[in-house]
């Protein structure tokens, strides 16, 4: 298949990455050994596409993709490939390749393949670059991961102070080092103290004998470059920030961060949050078997320790449950409504702390709003369940029950999904971690005792 004949009936789904008939077209060729042909489909694609297709093949095709095409791959598709194979990946690339493929690079991009590598492929990759470009790496590198020195591209655009717009655009016409893009021209006193910055726009549209002061934005702000990268990324969303100097603890300006990798962290952040509450690390599809397995039974192993001790609570009841059989076919939707809304809340209140909107300062006010919505909603299913168990067992008191049990657990429910992720969050523990699991134990456990215990004592 041809590239005219995959662009047929694919024009919508190709702007936003390859279709399914394109990868079976790249496998198709692949499987042929036709480099030309895979060069006509993949050339049209953006770097981030062909990481995609990387990702997507399986582990023989993209071995086989790289030995045909690897003279293609250059730096932007290296970075946009997903860290849990760009280490295979780089493994299979001709050193020459990834020497040209590194030096198109920033500085930041580097630090981010760097990261994910083990030492000796780092050394392949350090001894690609050109000795003052691998002094500017080995510096960030030398940062603490997850801050902002290792988030920094070292590549700043500079101009001192005193000078006019005119000087400053003379300078940049007159440099060819500059940054594939930079957004901000940072204006620096004589002991490179970074005191603002002028936006290119300003910069082009000003007057030649502008000083640069007299335009400079007033969201000037900087970072340290022992910051947490989750702080600088906090930043950028609150204050609508493109880009930013970094500092080291003398004020001396030694990089900038701009919104690209900022939005790179909060997106990070995000997929954390997500993959962590459901239990399941920081995997990917990308990920093999044994990886993904060792990811996810430890926390499986703690839902197995809490469904036991769930377990243990029933059994405390196992006489009244023999007696009431009714009681066994009802104790699941206690169990399973009290857990359903706990995650409800918590993943509000996850999500909150991650962007610190819930603080000391509000953390009670949304606790009381959380209690109230977990009781106004335990008595709406109260009544409904309450009919149901009525008309279900032909017992009035069993729908009375279940009832009172769905409202104290739906308040229960409520409760621990804001406060368990809180009190987590104080100890120094990611909220995102382990919440669910204590949050659905507390559900299920305050659930089966509240609705058997007062079986126990209401029908017995």
């Amino acid at each position: 298949m041809t590239e005219d004949e995959v662009r047929t009936d694919e024009h919508v789904e190709e702007d936003y990455g390859p279709d399914d008939r394109r990868v079976s077209a790249i496998r198709a060729a692949i499987e042929a050994t036709d480099a030309g042909l895979l060069t006509e489909l993949m050339e049209p694609l953006h770097p981030a596409d062909i990481a995609d297709v990387i990702e997507q093949i399986s582990p023989g095709e993209r071995r086989a993709l790289l030995e045909l095409w690897s003279g293609q791959i250059d730096g932007e598709i290296l970075s946009e490939i997903d860290e849990g194979i760009r280490e295979e990946v780089i493994g299979y690339l001709p050193a020459n390749v990834l020497a040209d493929a590194v030096r198109e690079l920033d500085s930041d991009d580097v630090v981010d393949i760097l990261e994910d590598l083990e030492e000796p492929q780092q050394g392949i990759i350090l001894d690609a670059l050109e000795a003052a470009d691998r002094v500017a790496v080995e510096r960030s590198m030398s940062y603490p991961e997850y801050s902002a020195g290792r988030l920094m591209q070292r590549e700043v655009v500079v101009a001192p102070e005193h000078w006019t717009a005119a000087e400053a655009v003379a300078f940049l016409r007159a440099e060819d080092w500059l940054p594939d893009q930079f957004y901000h021209v940072i204006l620096v006193d004589p002991r490179m103290h970074p005191v603002g910055y002028v936006a290119l726009g300003k910069l082009l549209a000003a007057k030649g004998a502008t000083p640069l002061q007299d335009i400079a934005e007033d969201s000037f702000r900087t970072i340290n470059v022992m910051d947490e990268e989750a702080d600088v990324a906090y930043v950028f969303n609150q204050y609508h920030m493109i880009s930013t100097p970094v500092v080291d603890e003398s004020g001396r300006l030694v990089g900038v961060i701009t919104i690209d990798d900022a939005m790179a962290v909060l997106d990070e952040e995000h997929e954390e949050d997500i993959l962590r509450l459901a239990g399941v690390g920081e995997g990917s599809l990308s990920d093999r078997v044994f990886e993904t397995t060792k990811q996810r039974l430890p926390w499986l192993a703690v839902n197995l320790a809490t469904a036991i001790l769930a377990s243990m609570v029933i059994s405390i009841f196992e006489g009244t449950i023999q007696q009431i059989v009714a009681l066994a076919v009802l104790m699941p939707i206690v169990a399973s409504m009290g857990g359903n809304a706990g995650t409800q809340t918590l993943t509000v209140a996850v999500r909150a702390i991650a962007t610190r909107d819930l603080t000391a300062s509000n953390l009670w006010r949304v606790v009381r709003r959380e209690a109230v919505v977990g009781l106004i909603n335990g008595l709406a299913f109260a009544v409904i369940m309450g009919a149901v168990g009525w008309v279900w067992f032909g017992q009035a008191m069993i729908g009375a029950v279940i009832g009172v049990a769905m409202v104290i657990n739906l308040v229960v429910a409520g409760l621990s999904g804001i406060l368990v992720p809180v009190l987590m969050d104080k100890a120094g523990v990611d909220p995102a971690l382990a919440s669910g699991t204590f949050v659905t134990t507390m559900t299920d456990v305050v659930g089966f005792f509240a609705f058997l215990g007062l079986a126990g004592i209401v029908l017995l």
